[in-house]
């Protein structure tokens, strides 16, 4: 890696980037000198905006937002566990610094992350509301991880049950089975289990996290074939899609959900979800009923952009007024 990126600056001794003093935070692994990457990105950007959609729930601990407005992710890449700091700085240039094995990695791949392969001039709005919420968010961008197993295991998490739930199995997995994240972060952050840690996670420990059978044998499938499901970050979004769905228990909602942030794909559009049809039905039609085929219907138009014209519809703040019960928690950890 010589030459190619800066080594970082060190920091102060009394504290890390977050402020926390150094006898606040968890002894973390210091494997390898931080890097550092300067990039100007050549549109607006609105880096927490992009990057909202990898966070699983405020309490991630894979994800931080600094007070000074700068992101922190702890990933597992191909060259081991990494931790990305990006922060803006005057005149849009985005400043990001990177820590263990897998910091190389990260830094070669912060425009993708940011949504250099992105287009959303191929987006062409044909309804008043989606026109106006582009003109007034015009930094969103479709992020691009290039890592499938980071957002495909939390997504199987998710299936069928409420949010705070998942990322409550989310935290408390990752949590205790993951690895301290690399360099001087802020306290509790963690990578992911890899493939063999989940592979042998205890039945009693799912079940402590809330995770029926069903779902914590889909992720066992799933690590099982790692390094395949990993192959699907280098293929086009619908044969990443088609390889995933190969594993039982990974539906179309799942390898949607998935590849909306390991690929940055502009086109797949969540079906078999319980709101989105009736949020894009209401927004598009007034339709607050509207079903998974109402909604295809209604985002033909947009076709190889669905998943960015339902984004846009879930900032535009268009929803439906709640009349149905919220989905019952159903925390199985208690049984």
């Amino acid at each position: 890696m010589a030459g190619r990126f800066a080594p970082r600056p060190p920091r102060a001794p009394h504290g890390g980037p977050s402020g926390a003093p150094a006898s606040a935070r968890v002894p973390r692994q210091t494997a390898a000198p931080g890097l550092r990457r300067t990039w100007t990105p050549p549109w607006p950007l609105e880096l927490a905006l992009v990057l909202s959609v990898l966070r699983r729930g405020s309490g991630d601990p894979t994800f931080r937002t600094a007070p000074d407005g700068a992101v922190w992710r702890a990933s597992r890449t191909p060259l081991g566990p990494g931790t990305l700091r990006i922060a803006r700085h005057g005149g849009g240039a985005v400043e990001a610094d990177a820590w263990g094995p897998g910091a190389e990695w990260l830094l070669d791949r912060l425009p993708e992350l940011l949504g250099a392969a992105d287009d959303p001039a191929a987006f062409e709005p044909r309804h008043r509301l989606l026109a106006l919420t582009r003109k007034r968010r015009p930094g969103l961008r479709l992020a691009r991880t290039g890592l499938v197993l980071e957002s495909l295991i939390p997504s199987v998490l998710e299936q069928k049950i409420t949010v705070a739930e998942a990322y409550r199995a989310w935290r408390r997995l990752v949590t205790k089975f993951g690895t301290p994240a690399p360099g001087p972060v802020p306290e509790r952050m963690y990578v992911m289990p890899d493939p063999r840690t989940w592979a042998v996670i205890p039945s009693w420990e799912w079940h402590r996290a809330g995770v029926d059978d069903k779902r914590a044998s889909t992720v066992l499938r799933a690590v099982r074939v790692a390094a395949r499901l990993e192959e699907a970050a280098r293929m086009e979004p619908a044969e990443a899609r088609a390889r995933l769905e190969l594993v039982s228990g990974i539906g179309p909602w799942t390898s949607a959900e998935t590849v909306q942030r390991s690929h940055g794909a502009a086109d797949a559009v969540t079906v078999g979800d319980l709101h989105l049809p009736g949020i894009v039905g209401y927004a598009l039609a007034g339709d607050r009923h509207a079903d998974d085929a109402a909604m295809l219907a209604l985002l033909e138009p947009y076709a190889g952009q669905r998943h960015r014209a339902a984004r846009l519809i879930l900032l535009s703040g268009r929803t439906p007024p709640r009349r149905a019960p919220r989905m019952p928690r159903t925390d199985i950890a208690r049984w």
